[in-house]
């Protein structure tokens, strides 16, 4: 066995025997599964949230910080891309699937099924509190977690020289262990949570691809159309795989940004727009408002309200904690020559903002179309409220269409990037790994998509992330201060932060 490929082979073992048990004995599996995300939620729910709030306090100080000033990679390294190309970068990395699947089903979940505060659902308090926790799970403490991972290993990776393995950026903590079995720990545990975070992703994809299909077409939802779902969409990033970053991945990406941009815009006009700039303009305040209270929120003496949390917003830290390894090492390679504090600034703030507007847009027009009793959305299946809300509006079709299409090609990118950095991770950091080795991690991904889809479907999903980010949160929280320690000997190196001494 090559040294460099030892993570390779423990991951692709690991995550083997998961795909034979879900293969073998999926109702074990979901049990299991189903079993182990209760005791997490219910044992380790406040350790999330701590953590969290830890990382975003973390990454705003730096905003204020001298340390701030300091470069990913030397001092005087200009950035490779222009700010409005990272800015797209950065965006199309971090959510892609999840803003298509959840922009219209959170909102109206919060609004008319479950509250998050345990309050009447269906009132106008009620589209105020659905809203201020949508962007509470997609904003600034999401990127945070994306953020925190980026700017560990470009600082490292970078500034420093090493390698991009999570395992190199806990060297202040570790020393040279990292490079021994500590460090491949380190590593085995962070792909796993990788392939099981991107997996999930994928999963969402294929449902809702199947619940557009069903709800335009009436092909029925069910498992073995979203098997013929994932095989093609397999088949279709695998050849951009194939084909390299500088070609399948660039166009696709490109495709993206356009569709979502034509898909926001139709959305925005055809649907009603004076009340999306007011609710945008006015959860924004609300959100900013509560940001403390909703941190730090797990009601230990309200059960029900408990469960939600457990249920919405632990499960979104888990799915950021998952996805951060992936998303880290894109944002790391797209960042260098920034300093901290303008990379700070451009991955937390500047999506948020974007995600915000979004959310504003299809949530707030499925909730108006409830309220005013349009349509009955939180009625529907959460992958197809999406559709059920253009399908009341001007050109229903052709936005249903260009959903399907948006949904299929951020599949395509998700899983063609997640097979690059899956490579790199299980190659010693190299930033050409092998087609083979892609090859191998994109059929692990599909497969494991599939195998959670048979085992329980969405719960299934749910039940898997929150289950494989717990190891990795623990490695995320030394990471943390592993940054903070080498940003403090730096300091002092650089005489950063000091008051300079006046001239008598």
């Amino acid at each position: 066995m090559k040294k460099n490929l030892v993570v390779f082979y423990i991951s692709v073992g690991i995550l083997l025997l998961l795909v034979l048990f879900g293969v073998f004995v999926p109702e074990t599996l979901e049990r299991v599964t189903s079993n182990v995300q209760t005791f997490i939620t219910n044992s380790f729910g406040w350790f999330y949230l701590l953590l969290v709030s830890f990382i975003v306090i973390v990454c705003l100080y730096f905003l204020i910080s001298p340390l701030g000033k300091i470069k990913l990679g030397k001092q005087d390294e200009k950035p490779e891309f222009s700010r409005p190309t990272w800015f797209a970068m950065l965006f199309s990395a971090g959510m892609g699937i999840g803003l298509v699947f959840w922009g219209a089903a959170e909102p109206i979940y919060h609004y008319a099924v479950g509250s998050p505060t345990g309050s009447e659902v269906g009132t106008d308090q009620a589209i105020h509190e659905a809203m201020r926790f949508t962007y509470f799970h997609w904003g600034i403490h999401a990127w945070a977690i994306y953020g925190l991972v980026a700017l560990v290993l470009a600082y490292f990776n970078f500034r420093h020289g090493e390698p991009s393995l999570i395992s190199a950026t806990l060297k202040p903590i570790l020393g040279e262990r990292t490079q021994g079995t500590a460090g491949k720990v380190v590593d085995v545990i962070a792909v796993v949570a990788t392939v099981i975070g991107v997996a999930t992703t994928l999963g969402f994809g294929a449902m809702q691809i199947n619940g557009g299909l069903s709800y335009l077409y009436g092909i029925p939802v069910s498992f073995p159309i979203q098997v013929l779902i994932v095989l093609i969409v397999t088949v279709l990033f695998m050849i951009s795989a194939w084909t390299g970053l500088g070609k399948g991945i660039k166009i696709l990406s490109n495709l993206n940004m356009l569709l979502a941009i034509l898909l926001f815009l139709l959305t925005f006009f055809l649907g009603p727009t004076l009340f999306i700039l007011n609710l945008f303009t006015n959860i924004i305040g609300t959100y900013l408002q509560n940001l403390p209270s909703m941190s730090f929120r797990i009601a230990p003496l309200n059960e029900d309200v408990r469960a939600w949390i457990n249920s919405w917003t632990i499960f979104y830290w888990a799915w950021w904690i998952a996805w951060a390894p992936f998303v880290g090492i894109f944002i790391a390679r797209v960042s260098k020559g920034r300093s901290i504090r303008e990379f700070v600034f451009g991955v937390l703030l500047v999506p948020s903002l974007i995600g915000f507007i979004w959310f504003a847009t299809f949530g707030g027009s499925a909730i108006m179309q409830e309220h005013n009793g349009v349509a009955k959305i939180s009625g529907m299946a959460t992958e197809e409220a999406l559709f059920g809300v253009f399908a009341n509006f001007p050109f229903g079709m052709v936005l249903s269409f260009i959903a399907i299409i948006l949904i299929c090609t951020f599949f395509i990118t998700s899983a063609d990037s997640a097979t690059y950095v899956l490579g790199v991770m299980t190659t010693n950091g190299s930033h050409t790994p092998g087609n083979k080795i892609k090859f191998i991690w994109g059929i692990m991904l599909s497969a494991i998509s599939l195998v959670l889809l048979y085992s329980g479907g969405l719960q299934a999903l749910q039940n898997t992330m929150i289950a494989a980010a717990l190891p990795f949160s623990l490695i995320m929280a030394v990471m943390t201060f592993s940054l903070i320690k080498a940003l403090q000997n730096e300091a002092r190196e650089l005489g950063i932060g000091k008051i300079p001494k006046r001239k008598v």
